[in-house]
């Protein structure tokens, strides 16, 4: 069971509950977006879409990669999902068979590792590290384990939950590896628009050519505030499309026609509105960290992108058992570390893509806690 939703089991039902623990913000989706859905449902679209998405919004997903990368990305190459976590699913099962060896940057969201081992392959973890007030990954340490045999590596950047990002000078030596032992490269890329100083993550899409063993899984949740309207994207190579529709059909079939209409309008229209979420963002991260850094004996890493603080509690060896403590005595809902993985113990998710308000709120009743611990 997700660690995350054992503690907001323990907290729902309760109106006292200030809530950080969901990765997602608490504003809801822009009317640009809602508006176009709202008619396309009104005028009565509501039956089956292509497997892989309307060719329309594959279209405006193509241009919008390619000006996003300055890359060319092709319609060929793109399909639409019911959601990022099902584009990350139909990845696995693209290319993952019982018995394979999976390789992960982590810690990680608990569904990334919990997919491949659904479907009966072992999943190896390279743990990223603070240092110097950020997290860092080991290069070396994570070549050492893209040993010949393995049959994917996933890499969650900006990641859930420490915000890390991957440096833009390691992606080739990455991609080399990963070409040379016939790893596919698995990428997910949901927090890949909300970067600090910079319009989006380092992405590998420019340094591939279509026929790389690249998979590219996103989502239009986190951006665009979407979450509640499941819908994602994948970018694939042309020669697995027709596998990828199969695969589709006996999962989801499709996704919604008058869904698939907002996402269009965010793709078309959303530029601008990224940016302004991106700027909240850096403030609400400003807020947060400076607080946490303020109290006692509370570690809090310098995120790179996303919408996360992940710190740790000097003292704190169950993250689970604190996060249970904070909703009993503060009423204070985050999300422990162990969720994301043994490299997560000790450490405590604060989703801070939320109002200041909010965000002031629950740093003072964290703060009242270790007071009074």
């Amino acid at each position: 069971m997700s660690r995350i939703r054992e503690v907001a089991n323990a907290g729902l039902g309760r109106e006292d509950i200030l809530a950080f623990w969901f990765g997602e913000s608490d504003q809801p989706t822009p009317d640009f977006i809602r508006e176009p859905a709202a008619r396309a449902l009104l005028e009565g679209r509501t039956f089956y879409t292509h497997n892989l998405g309307r060719a329309d919004v594959r279209d405006s997903l193509s241009g919008y990669l390619t000006r996003l990368h300055r890359t060319p990305v092709g319609t060929g190459r793109v399909a639409i999902t019911s959601a990022g976590v099902n584009a990350i699913q139909l990845a696995a099962q693209l290319v993952v068979s019982p018995g394979d060896r999976v390789v992960e940057v982590g810690p990680i969201w608990p569904n990334v590792p919990e997919i491949p081992k659904i479907l009966s392959a072992s999943v190896d973890m390279v743990p990223l590290e603070p240092a110097q007030g950020r997290w860092r990954l080991d290069l070396d340490r994570l070549m050492d384990a893209l040993t010949p045999g393995t049959k994917a590596l996933v890499i969650n950047s900006p990641n859930n939950p420490t915000g890390w990002m991957i440096p833009a000078e390691d992606r080739a030596a990455i991609l080399e590896r990963c070409r040379r032992h016939g790893i596919w490269l698995v990428c997910d890329d949901v927090y890949e628009r909300l970067t600090f100083d910079r319009p989006t993550a380092p992405s590998f899409l420019p340094l591939t050519t279509p026929d790389d063993r690249i998979i590219g899984t996103n989502s239009f949740s986190k951006a665009w505030r979407m979450t509640g309207w499941r819908l994602g994207w994948m970018v694939v190579p042309p020669k697995l499309m027709d596998g990828l529709g199969v695969l589709i059909e006996y999962n989801t079939s499709c996704a919604p026609d008058f869904v698939q209409e907002g996402a269009k309008a965010a793709l078309d229209f959303g530029d601008s509105y990224v940016a302004s979420v991106r700027a909240e963002l850096v403030a609400a991260r400003d807020q947060v960290l400076t607080a946490l850094r303020a109290m006692p004996g509370v570690e809090a890493p310098q995120p790179d992108g996303g919408f996360y603080a992940f710190f740790r509690v000097e003292g704190c060896a169950d993250s689970l058992a604190l996060c249970k403590d904070l909703i009993d005595k503060v009423g204070l809902g985050l999300a422990p570390g162990s969720a994301f993985g043994e490299e997560g113990e000790g450490w405590i998710r604060w989703c801070f893509a939320a109002r200041p308000e909010k965000n002031a709120a629950g740093l003072e009743r964290l703060a009242s806690y270790l007071a009074n611990r």
